[in-house]
């Protein structure tokens, strides 16, 4: 360990729950973030802050004004030029810390793509915003043997669950199907951003207790606070429920991409589009786009605006319809703009 570095993690150091083995290990660490709001950028910041070597970013969406009261990665700039996430993250990390790795990746994770983007990660983190994403992540972290933290954030309401694939329940133990009907969300109920730093700050934490290897210290409870009203509450999630479909039956479901829906974002009236890969020109389609509306574009993201509608567009060709909640209306835009 160099001088440098040591004096960087001096007091966590000190801490002697890590000591100098611990941020050792530490720095040979690989994590994957998936999801870069609110929770998952709160959580890779204080990962990155703790010397963790290499962290994976993964996330679909980018930044704007609404975000920057709970998302403390981003700035004002970065909402005004719509930058993608993962890439905003990784340069802010890059700014406090050098020292280590920062891989964004701006994607959509589906079962399709799973492995690839996951590859290699010790440990995976949730910080994403919908059940279907949380579902496919347990099954390919219980079908691989990956630890992954669940964590949410909605309202004043915080909740956190550890799995350990084989030695805990995973999160289909505990919630054996997707809820049905209606639900709060960052957009019906609004969010505390002290709840997010709560869920994000015991996320973090019990990050490090398993890079380090402390298997004993790790919780093995789903725990729920909620800071407005003080109430909180735990379940027992030490072992596997036997009938369990994914760890019991090792049925992934998910994984195998049956009956996946298409997926409304949090905090926005929007529909994102991403049946196939089909790269995008860019600078050609905003010649194109100018007749129809308002449209800009960087090297990241393009951005058109035909009200009530507006599109943002990934190289990628993928696409956020904000607007709607309408898969058909948003596909008819689509195909009308960009192409079908």
């Amino acid at each position: 360990m160099s001088l440098e570095h040591t004096e960087r993690y001096s007091r966590q150091i000190l801490f002697s729950g890590i000591g100098a083995e611990g941020q050792n290990r530490l720095s040979a660490a690989h994590v994957a973030v998936v999801g870069c709001g609110a929770t998952g950028s709160a959580v890779a910041a204080l990962l990155a802050r703790s010397g963790v070597g290499t962290i994976r970013i993964i996330d679909r969406d980018y930044v704007e004004p609404s975000n920057l009261q709970r998302q403390t990665l981003f700035d004002e700039a970065d909402a005004r030029e719509s930058l993608p996430k993962a890439v905003a993250a990784a340069r802010r990390i890059a700014a406090f810390n050098s020292q280590i790795m920062v891989e964004p990746q701006v994607v959509d994770l589906t079962p399709e793509n799973i492995e690839a983007l996951l590859e290699g990660a010790r440990l995976i983190l949730d910080g994403t915003d919908n059940f279907e994403t949380r579902y496919l992540l347990n099954d390919y972290a219980v079908k691989n043997g990956v630890p992954w933290i669940y964590a949410a954030a909605v309202g004043s309401y915080a909740v956190s669950l550890n799995v350990l694939p084989g030695k805990t329940a995973c999160l289909a133990c505990v919630f054996p199907d997707l809820p049905q009907g209606t639900f709060e969300t960052c957009e019906t109920a609004g969010i505390l951003n002290s709840a997010v730093s709560l869920v994000a700050s015991i996320e973090a934490s019990e990050a490090l207790k398993m890079l380090i290897g402390v298997e004993d210290k790790i919780r093995r409870t789903l725990i729920s606070f909620d800071v407005w009203t003080n109430e909180h509450a735990e379940v027992q999630a030490g072992k596997p429920r036997v009938a369990c479909r994914a760890c019991g039956q090792k049925d992934f479901v998910h994984l195998e991409g049956q009956g996946r829906p298409h997926i409304t974002l949090c905090g926005r009236n929007s529909v994102q589009i991403h049946e196939r890969h089909r790269p995008v020109d860019f600078r050609m389609l905003n010649e194109r786009l100018k007749p129809h509306g308002e449209v800009r574009h960087n090297d990241f993201v393009l951005k058109f605006w035909r009200t009530p509608y507006e599109m943002t567009l990934f190289p990628d060709g993928r696409a956020i319809i904000k607007g709607t909640t309408d898969a058909g209306v948003a596909r008819s835009l689509y195909a009308r703009f960009v192409g079908s």
